[in-house]
């Protein structure tokens, strides 16, 4: 029998975390947005012709016009609700106000309407990520403070991912769970329950062309994943970069695998690259909830207290033991440390004078 997203999450015993009814509405608006933005998101360059592209946004990015419609097909599901206090957008400065027509609820929305919108173009797989916090306690009409509220204190987070089939996953906090959307009932079924991320990996994704800018920790893991069987890992490794966080998780949570969008030297003032609240933080939530890890390299991504709404980090997730390992790097070229360590093939090795390049 087909567990349908809205009785997985409406029935007592279905939905882990034991939702309240408020966040169960809230929810349940935000999936009939994904469902609308997959239709809009299938029409490709036909789906944007009903807004024009409107310039830059409050990232200095380019917003392409599915960007803006998915943003405000969110925002009119959601606001709707009348389970929100505000809402917080990349495509939106400031957070968004519910108009005084509808009510207003205990809960926060913090999102990326269209994660990766750039494939677009070119037919390839794109996404929506969201994060659930609650409001501060009797606030109605959140300032920005009230919405920078470190990771831990989510109580939701999930994404929608557009792409042969259209998938929602979600955590409440206690387990991960996929629904994939069966177009003939217009309906997300329970297809992917309690995925689980291997702690190990042979697959790595990152941005190769950046190589210059990366620190040498990061030069390191990828140098010794690159060198396969016949290097200090001992395995063989494939490499990927799908430029779209939703897609790379994704995959991760599929078939295992570490993503690496690291610090690196561009713009010193800016060191990363992915925003915290509503990129960095969900995705965490998502992949510790499934037995992975999420580091900026140095930090627990879900302990960072966030400075500003669109404040930008690293971001390295994926398999436990992967990322504990890029950790260990970091934290011993902090020290200044020239590490030797065992390894199979070539017994002892210094750690960074084998990684310059």
């Amino acid at each position: 029998m087909q567990l349908f997203f809205d009785r997985y999450m409406s029935e007592p015993g279905c939905a882990e975390g034991h939702p309240d009814r408020d966040l169960v509405v809230l929810l349940e608006a935000v999936q009939a947005a994904c469902k609308s933005i997959a239709s809009l998101a299938a029409k490709g360059t036909l789906g944007a012709s009903a807004r024009p592209k409107l310039g830059i946004n409050v990232q200095g990015e380019v917003q392409m016009p599915l960007d803006l419609l998915a943003n405000d097909t969110i925002i009119s599901f959601c606001e709707e609700s009348g389970r929100l206090a505000g809402m917080v957008s990349e495509e939106m400065a400031e957070p968004y106000r519910i108009p005084a027509a509808f009510k207003r609820g205990p809960y926060l929305l913090l999102f990326d309407p269209l994660d990766g919108s750039s494939n677009i173009a070119v037919d390839m797989t794109v996404g929506t990520i969201f994060s659930v916090l609650r409001a501060p306690a009797g606030v109605t009409d959140p300032a920005v403070d009230d919405f920078l509220q470190p990771g831990l204190r989510q109580v939701a987070a999930g994404y929608a991912l557009y792409g042969p089939a259209t998938m929602m996953v979600m955590t409440l906090g206690s387990g991960v769970h996929g629904f994939t959307l069966d177009h003939d009932n217009r309906a997300f079924v329970l297809t992917h329950p309690d995925l689980r991320i291997p702690e190990a990996a042979r697959e790595f994704a990152i941005n190769a062309s950046n190589r210059r800018f990366w620190e040498e920790p990061v030069r390191c893991y990828v140098d010794e994943c690159l060198q396969g069987a016949a290097g200090p890992r001992g395995i063989d490794f494939n490499m990927r970069w799908i430029a779209s966080l939703v897609a790379e998780v994704h995959r991760i949570l599929i078939r295992g695998g570490v993503f690496m969008y690291p610090r690196d030297s561009r713009e010193p003032a800016r060191p990363g690259r992915l925003r915290l609240l509503y990129e960095a933080n969900p995705m965490a939530m998502i992949v510790e909830q499934a037995g992975g890890r999420a580091s900026t390299g140095r930090e627990r991504v879900l302990e960072l207290v966030p400075q500003s709404l669109h404040q930008r980090v690293p971001l390295i997730l994926g398999a436990r033991l992967e990322v504990e390992r890029l950790h260990r790097y970091h934290s011993a070229f902090d020290r200044g440390d020239d590490v030797a360590f065992d390894t199979p093939r070539l017994h002892r090795r210094s750690l960074f004078r084998s990684g310059q390049g």
